[in-house]
């Protein structure tokens, strides 16, 4: 891949929010910032498009609650051509943290994940997703 130079005139308030945006996130110069930004908008466009995105949801829910892990298992039968893989951590005596690896349409691994999240006794969830052409 080559590397394209090329000038870009932003207004003084656009360019010191991307200054922020580079110092908040650690880049190491406004190219870095400028392509993760890009790349973000191409990968939100492709869950729009329902193209193949890669994507994991992460859930965090207290292990003691009935019925919780079959629930979530229940569901993710129903999605097991999406499901690369489910990994389970214990993060102490009460609460498990579930990450499961998803490739697919974006509207499918979005559906997945409001299904997963919205289960009774689910603290906190997330679905990611990524472009991997």
């Amino acid at each position: 891949m080559s590397v394209v130079r090329f000038g870009v005139s932003f207004e003084k308030e656009v360019l010191d929010a991307l200054d922020e945006y580079v110092h908040e996130n650690k880049f190491t110069n406004r190219s870095q910032a400028l392509r993760q930004l890009v790349n973000k908008h191409i990968v939100e466009k492709k869950w729009l498009c329902n193209n193949r995105v890669a994507g994991a949801v992460t859930l965090v829910y207290d292990h003691h609650k009935r019925e919780i892990a079959s629930h979530m298992a229940e569901i993710q039968r129903e999605y097991r051509a999406e499901i690369l893989s489910v990994q389970r951590y214990t993060l102490n005596d009460n609460n498990s943290m579930e990450v499961i690896a998803l490739i697919g349409i974006s509207a499918r691994l979005t559906e997945l994940s409001e299904r997963l999240i919205s289960v009774k006794g689910i603290q906190h969830g997330r679905l990611t997703m990524t472009r991997f052409d």
